[in-house]
């Protein structure tokens, strides 16, 4: 009884979002995810001036966070297809108050609240897909709607894999596979403002690209990327345009696993204040462009050996991504690599405290780039268990002291472009082939430029380096 309520429920939002025939399908196939993570972080703490930090005082807090997926796909007939995900986030226990909605808490979700107001269930991916769309040549599928985009090693397209809800977008896609080449066109509506207060499409923001990978290259396979945004209207009919032009290639010579990947950053701001430099850097006066001109490459060489018991490897990579200095902004350069969609969980330390590279501020490194010099090993203890260690040591591209817009860093004649290192420890096993099973620890040792950046006070008695830690469970059923 159960399942057969399930099968005509999930028909009847398919039949909804894409059409009414869609409830005529026969082949009907469901899946979903549950994923649970505890987690415990103890950030930076107070200073010896009482300063304090965003975690408050080198306080430990500790969560649960939850994601729930249910998704359902209709094959139509031979052509057509339409799939749908549903997608709840929340934090357990938290009351649906203004902050904790806003920040994944849900509504109405603590034990002493009835949760018959839950606002947290969305759609997370909905499409329609076409296989030979319009009978283009050389035969190209089609999918439509809201979905997730992922790329090579997600360094510029993923879906941020470790939060709750992910990431996606509203597009238009075209993909074409034969043999060894895949290619992909796509559209992405990143930002529609609503037409009474935006009828000329002003304030939009669009992402085109072009991408296509050719394996049978050098052991691995090769990725060409073409990528323009288009920001049309930051400031008063002023826009952000800029192409993203590289390349990746990966694989496997002489028994080393090996990454080597360049991107090129290319266009302009249209008299626009560049935020990653201090106001009297800012010298471009209205209507007059400001260059861009960034560029960021990684290079990742490694071994396993297979034929131990254990399987142990080891990597070593190096990531450069080119920031901004106070005399490039002078001269009118944006010289800050926007890492667009990536997802910097994989690449920048998994406490995540340099994600939203390129546009400045201090989820960021404050527009100076960033580098990333990391050595990974990885064993097999025992059946069934994986256990992984990375560290990693991080410095600004561009000197700390050649950007006066850092909190703080103005006030201390020693502080250099070092910020800190990372150990990321983790264990994962399979309880089942449905049951992952995560755990971590992960501690960041800080530097004085690291909590400058991050500001951290601005004293000079106010900026000694500390640590963060933070730890965690993960269980993960998908089905």
């Amino acid at each position: 009884m159960k399942k057969n309520f399930l099968t005509v429920a999930a028909i009847m939002v398919v039949a909804f979002f894409v059409s009414t025939e869609i409830a005529k399908a026969a082949d009907v196939t469901f899946s979903g995810q549950v994923r649970t993570r505890w987690d415990a972080t103890e950030q930076f703490g107070s200073n010896s001036a009482g300063t304090t930090n965003i975690a408050g005082n080198d306080k430990t807090d500790d969560a649960v966070f939850s994601s729930v997926r249910l998704a359902a796909k209709a094959n139509v007939n031979e052509t057509t297809s339409a799939f749908i995900q549903l997608q709840s986030t929340r934090n357990w226990g938290e009351n649906g108050g203004a902050n904790d909605v806003a920040n994944g808490g849900g509504d109405d979700n603590a034990s002493n609240t009835v949760n018959d107001q839950d606002a947290s269930v969305g759609i997370h991916q909905a499409y329609m897909q076409f296989k030979n769309f319009l009978n283009l040549p050389m035969g190209w599928d089609a999918k439509i709607g809201r979905q997730e985009v992922l790329l090579d090693g997600w360094r510029l397209f993923g879906n941020t894999i470790w939060t709750p809800g992910m990431q996606s977008h509203d597009m238009v896609r075209l993909e074409h596979k034969h043999d060894n080449t895949y290619a992909t066109l796509g559209y992405i509506l990143e930002q529609e403002d609503g037409r009474e207060n935006d009828p000329a499409d002003h304030n939009d923001a669009d992402t085109w690209f072009a991408y296509m990978n050719q394996k049978g290259v050098l052991g691995g396979a090769l990725s060409l990327y073409y990528i323009y945004m288009d920001q049309q209207e930051v400031t008063a009919s002023r826009g952000v345009r800029f192409s993203t032009i590289g390349f990746r290639q990966a694989g496997k010579l002489a028994g080393f696993d090996y990454r080597g990947e360049f991107y090129y950053q290319t266009g302009d701001a249209a008299g626009i204040a560049n935020p990653s430099v201090s106001s009297a850097a800012n010298r471009v006066a209205n209507g007059t462009d400001v260059d861009f001109d960034a560029y960021m490459f990684g290079i990742r060489v490694g071994r396993t050996a297979t034929n131990t018991a254990m399987k142990p490897s080891l990597t070593v990579w190096y990531d450069y991504v080119s920031g901004t200095s106070d005399a490039d902004g002078r001269d009118g350069t944006w010289s800050s690599f926007d890492t667009i969609y990536d997802t910097g969980h994989k690449f920048y330390g998994l406490i995540d405290l340099f994600l939203g590279l390129g546009g400045g501020g201090a989820a960021g490194t404050q527009g100076l780039g960033l580098q990333d010099l990391a050595v990974k090993g990885k064993i097999n203890p025992m059946a069934g268990w994986t256990l992984k260690a990375d560290y990693h040591f991080f410095w600004t591209a561009e000197s700390t002291r050649a950007n006066t817009v850092t909190s703080g860093v103005a006030q201390r004649a020693d502080i250099d472009n070092f910020l800190g290192t990372e150990l990321d420890i983790t264990a994962v096993t399979k309880m089942n082939a449905n049951t992952k099973i995560m755990i971590g620890y992960s501690n960041y040792n800080s530097s004085l430029a690291m909590r400058a950046l991050k500001g951290f006070g601005t004293g000079p008695q106010g900026l000694g380096p500390d640590s963060m830690n933070w730890g965690y469970v993960q269980f993960d059923v998908k089905f």
